[in-house]
């Protein structure tokens, strides 16, 4: 049976401070040579028809 880790990026807090594209694909890139892969992604603060966040879902098999 596989089994999978999952891990959570939130553009608006943590590493990332609102969205930088270049710097949050540079980021997904790097989780992608871990393993990672993304599964979804929400957007967590829609103003004004902006997104201002999203919520990245990530998964590996381990």
């Amino acid at each position: 049976m596989k089994r999978f880790e999952y891990r959570l990026l939130d553009t608006v807090s943590g590493f990332f401070s609102g969205i930088d594209y270049q710097e949050l694909t540079n980021h997904l890139n790097a989780l992608g040579r871990e393993g990672w892969e993304v599964v979804s992604v929400v957007d967590t603060i829609f103003t004004s028809h902006q997104t201002r966040g999203l919520l990245i879902t990530l998964k590996r098999e381990y």
